[in-house]
């Protein structure tokens, strides 16, 4: 366990199993004129059975919450809320809300705008009997919503000096907790230490017509992270980010490099997103292809938006090669 004290702020770290490939998730108490926990764990009685038995390492129990902040809807950060108290109150940002409350308004067309992706993509209809599982996660999550929606620069009550920021691209939720005197970042998952997060395609939010770009929106918040005088970070998984410019660069660096991949393949002759897919993830994509997808269609949404490659949408799939550059 972590006890870090800033500014007479106490921050405490709690790690709990997951049964998702990403391994263990960390949540975190601060201690200051209010208790605050931000995300909440996975929603398994394993996690909720250590939750309670960590908080108690610390001299705390689930009554002494006052508030949660969650950085993001995924399963493996708002879980564990089922749990809680009704009363305690709970902030995120509002595209978290239908996903935590499993909205049938927004759920119940899921499968179709997934099947029409896959045509679009050229996926092989083989795969197509995943889309009716596509969001089994989701039992891990929980189903209660956000009492109030917090957006960038908003401040908690009961938090002194720290500010939200919204940090969208591995979900379109995704927000961070940023701590400007001491340089602590709260970071979900935007930025880990051992592995890139995977900016996830999520259909349209209810009431819009577009689904957002993850990856266009994730390299906006890496940039927008460089501004900030980051000294640390708390992340969502693994070990402290300490050296946070160096490994910003990085992502960014990796990000170019698949990019330009992408670019060489499509030089050679027309190809669909998924055999773009077939490329880059040859060992990988029939046993992840959700996620391998996903990063490939962020590919091609960065290549699209710097006018480095063009589409041919006039028949399915949609095909992509090299374009001429806007002036």
């Amino acid at each position: 366990m972590m006890n870090e004290v800033f500014c007479k702020q106490e921050i405490k770290k709690i790690t709990i199993p997951t049964p998702f490939a990403v391994g263990d998730v960390h949540t975190y108490v601060i201690i200051s004129e209010k208790v605050t926990l931000v995300d909440a764990g996975v929603k398994t009685h394993q996690a909720w059975g250590i939750f309670q038995d960590e908080l108690l390492k610390h001299g705390l129990k689930v009554m002494d919450i006052d508030q949660v902040i969650v950085t993001h809807h995924h399963p493996d950060h708002v879980g564990l809320l089922d749990y809680l108290p009704s009363n305690i109150p709970v902030f995120g940002h509002k595209r978290a809300h239908p996903w935590m409350t499993q909205d049938l308004r927004y759920f119940s067309s899921h499968e179709q705008y997934y099947k029409k992706l896959f045509k679009e993509m050229g996926v092989e209809e083989r795969f197509y009997p995943v889309l009716a599982t596509v969001d089994k996660p989701l039992r891990f999550s929980c189903r209660r919503g956000l009492t109030s929606f917090v957006s960038d620069g908003d401040k908690l009550d009961g938090l002194p000096g720290w500010r939200i920021i919204e940090t969208p691209g591995h979900a379109s939720s995704h927000i961070v907790l940023f701590d400007e005197k001491s340089g602590t970042l709260i970071g979900g998952d935007l930025i880990l230490a051992d592995i890139s997060p995977n900016p996830l395609v999520e259909p349209p939010y209810l009431g819009e017509v577009d689904r957002k770009k993850a990856m266009l929106d994730y390299v906006q918040s890496i940039e927008k992270m460089n501004l900030l005088a980051i000294k640390r970070v708390l992340p969502g998984h693994g070990k402290v980010v300490e050296d946070v410019s160096a490994l910003l660069a990085t992502r960014l660096k990796q990000q170019e490099k698949r990019a330009k991949k992408v670019v060489d393949f499509v030089t050679k002759q027309p190809s669909s997103a998924y055999e773009i897919c077939q490329y880059l993830f040859s060992s990988v994509y029939e046993k992840q292809l959700l996620l391998t997808l996903s990063e490939t269609l962020g590919q091609i949404d960065y290549l699209l938006d710097k006018d480095l490659i063009i589409e041919n949408n006039d028949t399915t799939p949609f095909t992509y090669q090299v374009g001429v550059i806007k002036e």
